[in-house]
């Protein structure tokens, strides 16, 4: 089978089993971003004014205070999968590559909390 070519030495190898999906979980975030941020954008089109007050009291109703938090997670997901990709590919050493992994990692689930901590916070009525 020809061993002395690069081709030779993969065939046979089989796929890493991973790709598929990765490929499928960064699309169907990418589809949720869309619509959320949709969702997003038009309500703000539609609320009278953007004062502190007024958001508020439209982040404390139930659909936009989950359409928020689902937009939130998506979103940090989607970036958490598309940052992975880029680290995957251009970090080559072991060790750094694990490190960067893991600070993306905390990152992503850090940044996550903390906007989903703020929108609970706003729509349970918790200090100004």
């Amino acid at each position: 089978m020809g061993n002395g070519t690069p081709i030779g030495r993969v065939r046979g190898l089989g796929s890493a089993k991973s790709g598929t999906h990765h490929w499928l979980m960064q699309r169907f975030t990418a589809a949720g971003n869309v619509l959320l941020t949709g969702f997003f954008a038009i309500s703000l089109l539609l609320l009278p004014d953007h004062g502190y007050a007024t958001m508020r009291e439209w982040i404390a109703q139930p659909v936009p205070a989950t359409a928020l938090g689902l937009m939130i997670i998506s979103v940090f997901w989607h970036a958490r999968l598309g940052l992975q990709v880029l680290l995957e590919d251009y970090l080559h050493e072991a060790g750094a590559k694990f490190t960067a992994l893991i600070v993306l990692n905390l990152a992503a689930i850090g940044g996550g909390a903390f906007g989903l901590f703020c929108i609970i916070r706003l729509a349970l009525g918790g200090a100004a």
